[in-house]
């Protein structure tokens, strides 16, 4: 990690760390996406309940990947964990894989991109004990959601970023992969 890297972790550690206290934590999402997802455990103020899902930014197919209200209608918030090979992968878009393509990019530092076997950038590890998602070069890294939350149309969406997984609340940073 170069210099500004390591400040721009430290300084949204920092915003989460100062932050948190202040932020109602521990409701569970109801989910109505069915079939195959991976959604953070925790609701974290989604309005509908409807929980946090890993997304393509805008409408259909992209490059960049947030984190996005379950839609019940599934499709582009569906995605499943190979933990053979430690590639997150598009349900709805096959072949592309979720990628720490864009490092320097504190808001959007994942894309979807085409699934390359042995390529570090798309491998990650679970830990279910944790629940949590961690970048596979990095254990220090995990994949959370950032705390602003945006609108975006009948929905919301925030940020998904990898942290330093010690300074998150585990709001943050849990995940639930259903297969």
């Amino acid at each position: 990690m170069n210099r500004l890297s390591t400040f721009k972790t430290a300084w949204i550690t920092a915003f989460l760390v100062l932050t948190t206290p202040f932020i109602a934590f521990a409701q569970a999402p109801v989910i109505k996406t069915e079939g195959t997802l991976i959604y953070l455990a925790d609701n974290l103020n989604e309005e509908a309940k409807l929980g946090w899902c890993i997304d393509t930014k805008g409408r259909g197919l992209s490059d960049q990947l947030h984190a996005h209200s379950c839609k019940p209608s599934g499709g582009d918030v569906q995605f499943s964990f190979d933990s053979d090979t430690g590639k997150i992968e598009s349900v709805e878009y096959e072949g592309l894989c979720m990628t720490y393509s864009n490092p320097e990019n504190e808001e959007i530092p994942f894309g979807l991109l085409d699934c390359m076997n042995d390529e570090p950038t798309q491998q990650f590890t679970y830990d279910a004990d944790k629940m949590e998602i961690r970048y596979r070069a990095d254990q220090s890294q995990c994949v959370a959601v950032a705390e602003p939350i945006r609108e975006a149309g009948p929905y919301q969406s925030r940020d998904l970023i990898l942290a330093d997984c010690a300074g998150l609340h585990s709001s943050f940073k849990q995940w639930v992969i259903r297969e």
